[in-house]
C-alpha cells in the first residue's frame, strides 16, 4: 500500500470549502458505456452555475474530460472563466472516450486505474497535453473517471506534474462492480507517496448518526439484500442511528449537507469538498435533475449552502491549489 499521511488545518483556521464540478459529456447512467456517447450540450448550464458561484466568491474547480476538451465550441465559456481567474481547470479521465482506444469497452475498464500501467499513463498524457493546448496552462488537478484511482495513478500523475488527486470518494464501496474501495478512507486530505508533493482532497462523504464509528460494517449488514428488503438503511436514517451522505447536491437535500458539514466540523475536519456532475445543470442528463423545477431546486441548495458555509460556519472559499499551498505552509501534524 503506498504511503498516505493526513494533514489537517491548525485549530485556528476557518473551515475551508473547494467547490469540484465533473464536467464530462452526457449519458445514460443506466445503460452500458458508449464510446459514440459524447455530447456536451449540458455545458449550456455552467454559466448560471458560474453566475451563482460569483456571488459568493466562489473559484470552482471544474474537471474536464476528454469530449468537453476536444470539442471545437465546447467549453469556450470555461476558457475564459480561466484566462480571467474565475475558475480553475483540472483533468477529468473517462477512459472509455478518452484515445487510445485500446481496452474494450466494460465497466472494469471504466476505472481508469484498472488499465495497463501504460495505457493509463498514454489515456492520461494525451488529455494532459490536450488541456494544456486549449487552456494554455497545464492541469495540476486530476479526478479519476468513476473515482477510479489504481496501484499506478501517484506515480504517474508526480510523472506529468501533477499536485492534487481529487479522485477518493469516501465512505463509498465501489469494489462489487470492480472498482477501488473507499469505505474505510478518511475523508481528510493526506499527502501522497514519500515526498508530501500530491495532495490527496477526497470528495466529501461520512457516515454521520450515532453508530458512525462502526458505520463500514453496518451499512453492509443494512445494505445486503435481506436488509434492502428489511429498509434498514432508511430506519437507521430515521433513527439516528447511521446514515452515508455526500457533500452533494445530487441526491441531498440542504438539510443534508448542513447535518453532514455539522457532523464534520464538530470532529475537527474542516476541509471540505462539494462535487456534482455537471450534466446535473441541464434536466434529463443525470437521475438527480429530471425537470426544470428539479434544476432550480437543485441551483438553489447549493446557493444556500454556500451561504450556510460562509455566515454560519464563517468559512472559506479555496481552490485546491490553493489549499494545497496553505497546507504545505501549515505545521506537519495537528491534533484533532
Amino acid at each position: 500500500m503506498e504511503s498516505q499521511r493526513p494533514v489537517h488545518l491548525p485549530p485556528r483556521e476557518r473551515p475551508v470549502l473547494c467547490v469540484v464540478v465533473d464536467t464530462e459529456e452526457e449519458f445514460d447512467w443506466a445503460a452500458p458505456l458508449d464510446r459514440g456517447v459524447v455530447g456536451v450540450a449540458a455545458l449550456a448550464g455552467l454559466p448560471a452555475f458560474q453566475e451563482l458561484c460569483e456571488i459568493y466568491g466562489v473559484r470552482p474547480l471544474y474537471m474536464v474530460d476528454w469530449p468537453v476538451v476536444e470539442g471545437p465550441e465546447a467549453c469556450q465559456d470555461l476558457v475564459v472563466w480561466v484566462r480571467e481567474g474565475r475558475a480553475d481547470i483540472g483533468a477529468h479521465l473517462h477512459p472509455w472516450v478518452n484515445p487510445p482506444h485500446e481496452e474494450p469497452v466494460t465497466r472494469f475498464n471504466s476505472y481508469p486505474g484498472n488499465l495497463p500501467r501504460e495505457l493509463e499513463r498514454e489515456k492520461l498524457l494525451r488529455l494532459t497535453a490536450r488541456i494544456t493546448r486549449r487552456f494554455g496552462r497545464s492541469p495540476v488537478c486530476y479526478k479519476a473517471g468513476r473515482y477510479g484511482r489504481g496501484p499506478h495513478t501517484t506515480e504517474l500523475l508526480l510523472q506529468l506534474g501533477y499536485e492534487v488527486d481529487a479522485s477518493p470518494a469516501p465512505p463509498f464501496d465501489f469494489s462489487t462492480d470492480g472498482g477501488p474501495d473507499y469505505s474505510a478512507t478518511d475523508c481528510r486530505p493526506h499527502w501522497l507517496g514519500s515526498d508530501d508533493h500530491l495532495l490527496a482532497l477526497p470528495t466529501t462523504g461520512a457516515f454521520i448518526g450515532l453508530l458512525a464509528g462502526a458505520g463500514r460494517v453496518l451499512h453492509r449488514v443494512a445494505t445486503v439484500p435481506s436488509g434492502r428488503r428489511l429498509r434498514l438503511p432508511g430506519i437507521m436514517a430515521r433513527l439516528g442511528l447511521l446514515e452515508r451522505l455526500r457533500l452533494s447536491p445530487e441526491g441531498h437535500s440542504f438539510t443534508d449537507l448542513i447535518r453532514l458539514a455539522r457532523f464534520l466540523v464538530q470532529r475537527g475536519i474542516t476541509v471540505m469538498t462539494l462535487s456534482f456532475h455537471s450534466p446535473s445543470l441541464v434536466p434529463g442528463h443525470t437521475p438527480y435533475v429530471h425537470t426544470p423545477e428539479q434544476r432550480e431546486r437543485f441551483l438553489q441548495v447549493l446557493e444556500s449552502f454556500f451561504d450556510f458555509f460562509l455566515r454560519d460556519l464563517n468559512g472559506v472559499m479555496i481552490t485546491p491549489p490553493e489549499l494545497r499551498q496553505l497546507l504545505k505552509q501549515s505545521p506537519a501534524d495537528h491534533p484533532e
